[in-house]
């Protein structure tokens, strides 16, 4: 496996596509963070987020919800490099499992690193790093919910926000905040209908 400190300018795909090329290799998951070198903060909230645009058996976007909600606000706070828990990343994992759960996202992480490329800087930095630390922290507690249907809007906006953040591409940060705006759109309707059919149930029970 390639040294992260010397191999910078590998796309997150081919470091994937590495990752994955032994079915019998094993490694940790902090293995896996630090060979994301300095983009791994990007690099793996895009990798936790997009596998929930996939059909997954439920309760799955908990579970891969469960490391953005630690890593999004560790963006927001401006921390340099991701902490992660010891249990968590000496936790060991295959290159077939991770082939199981990423294969099938490689094609569309090509294509989006083919059409990104670094554009409006000043969208990024101190404050535009935080920000978008903080908007994935909100969308990561969306994703832990088990809310059926209302999860891949919120996977795909930090999806786009974190690969906006590896690429240092602020257009791919403007579609992630309207994504986000429209996330928040959708779940605001979801809510407002749930408190509508109640409102109506206890109207009918009420006048039973």
């Amino acid at each position: 496996m390639a040294d992260p400190e010397t191999d910078k300018t590998a796309s997150i795909s081919a470091i994937l596509r590495e990752l994955c090329a032994d079915p019998e290799a094993e490694m940790t998951i902090g293995q896996i963070v630090r060979r994301f070198g300095r983009r791994a903060f990007g690099a793996v909230l895009f990798l936790f987020s997009t596998p929930n645009l996939l059909p997954l058996p439920p309760g799955s976007s908990t579970v891969l919800g469960a490391p953005l909600v630690l890593l999004a606000p560790q963006v927001a706070l401006g921390v340099q490099a991701p902490w992660i828990p010891r249990g968590l990343a000496s936790r060991k994992i295959t290159g077939a499992a991770l082939a199981a759960t990423f294969g099938r996202m490689l094609p569309f992480v090509e294509r989006a690193e083919r059409f990104s490329r670094p554009r409006l800087p000043f969208m990024f930095g101190p404050v535009g790093d935080r920000m978008i630390g903080v908007v994935c922290t909100l969308l990561a507690l969306v994703l832990i919910l088990p809310i059926f249907g209302a999860n891949m809007l919120p996977a795909a906006a930090v999806g786009v926000l974190a690969l906006s953040l590896v690429q240092r591409d602020g257009v791919l940060a403007l579609i992630g905040y309207l994504l986000a705006a429209i996330s928040v759109g959708v779940l605001a309707l979801m809510a407002g209908a749930v408190v509508l059919a109640v409102q109506k149930l206890l109207h009918l029970f009420g006048a039973a």
